[in-house]
């Protein structure tokens, strides 16, 4: 009797079960059918593809096109202070490489020369237009001279790739002003200065080579160093007011 009981039982709760799914189910269709329904769904349409409520992008806040790899280069350099009439494109080439697969580091100081003499041009126009830009280029009266230079090598660049090469001016530190006094002539803060360069890889998207020169000013008519004047030293102080070296201001 008992176990007739209990069987009749089990079977009692499974009908339950079925019913209440089958009248959860009725109801739900019958909510979708009911235009006044908040679940109804119009005849030919979809319902959603999730429960919750779908976020629509704004396509012109949300969208951040990429920039191109010269105009990302360019504000990088220019936020470290590099001199915007300095900026050289360096394509390389095949030949550029070494046994060792990748760019020879000889390569670098004349990636950095053609970037200087971009820079040294860009003085020249300042100091007196295309003629003095010629003059100096021709080693014809007070130009420039390169005492010395340093090459920081980072990353290694291979064939196809383009560097962004910028220049900015600075002090000469202090203990090279203390330590190198001439013993005749005029002082070094008005004879020479220092050049930090930088080679940036569009392929690499990073900075892969910075360099450090010494530039003298020099009169090739007399062939020895010399002060250009104030006119011509502010120039080059003006371009220093807006450099810096490792994100600090050198004025």
């Amino acid at each position: 009797m008992h176990l007739l009981t209990a069987k009749r039982a089990l079977r009692l709760v499974g009908f339950i079960r079925s019913y209440s799914s089958r009248s959860s189910i009725e109801s739900l269709q019958a909510a979708f059918r009911d235009p006044s329904s908040p679940f109804h769904i119009p005849p030919g349409t979809q319902g959603p593809a999730s429960p919750d409520p779908l976020f629509e992008a704004n396509p012109i806040l949300d969208s951040v096109p990429e920039l191109a790899p010269r105009e990302e280069a360019t504000q990088k350099l220019l936020a470290l202070g590099y001199d915007p009439s300095s900026l050289w494109e360096q394509s390389i080439v095949w030949g550029h490489h070494d046994a060792f697969q990748h760019v020879n580091n000889a390569q670098y100081v004349r990636f950095f020369e053609s970037g200087r003499m971009e820079w040294i041009m860009s003085i020249g126009n300042d100091l007196g237009g295309p003629t003095k830009v010629q003059a100096m280029l021709k080693a014809q009266g007070i130009s420039f001279i390169l005492k010395s230079i340093s090459v920081n090598f980072r990353r290694p660049v291979t064939y196809p790739d383009t560097l962004l090469i910028a220049h900015k001016p600075h002090l000469l530190d202090s203990e090279t002003l203390a330590t190198s006094k001439p013993k005749r002539g005029p002082p070094l803060s008005h004879t020479q200065f220092n050049l930090h360069g930088i080679a940036y890889s569009y392929s690499q998207r990073a900075i892969v080579a910075d360099s450090d020169a010494v530039i003298v000013w020099y009169d090739y008519d007399k062939l020895k160093r010399c002060d250009p004047g104030e006119v011509a030293r502010n120039v080059i102080w003006n371009r220093m007011k807006h450099a810096s070296i490792d994100g600090k201001q050198v004025s």
